[in-house]
């Protein structure tokens, strides 16, 4: 059950990504791969594993994206190519956040434009 604050949390949250609307899905695609910390800075093999809890998975997210230029765009770019079936870790959230993020970030519209 999500709590009250975790709701406004990421009712706030959905609302930030709106500016991201307009951007088509392969500019983010693109913008996430080149400047996205996790793509330069680990090794696949030494990222840790999620635990399975929230405390747990919510500190293992924000320590993996401390610093990253594109922790927005990575989150847009994630809700729109894995919609609810969304895993791991992405825009400095783990997936139990994700999961009751979408719903919020689907209701603001359409996303996206012409690649």
């Amino acid at each position: 059950m999500v709590r009250r604050e975790d709701t406004d949390r990421l009712a706030a949250i959905a609302a930030r990504l709106d500016r991201l609307k307009r951007i088509p899905t392969s500019v983010l695609a693109k913008v996430v791969t080149e400047d996205g910390l996790c793509f330069w800075a680990f090794e696949r093999g030494g990222v840790p594993a999620m635990a399975g809890t929230e405390p747990a998975d919510r500190e293992l997210a924000a320590w993996l994206c401390a610093g990253c230029p594109v922790i927005d765009e990575c989150l847009e770019l994630e809700l729109r190519e894995a919609g609810p079936d969304t895993v791991g870790v992405w825009g400095a959230l783990a997936e139990d956040d994700r999961w009751a993020l979408h719903p919020l970030w689907a209701a603001r519209g359409t996303r996206g434009g012409a690649s």
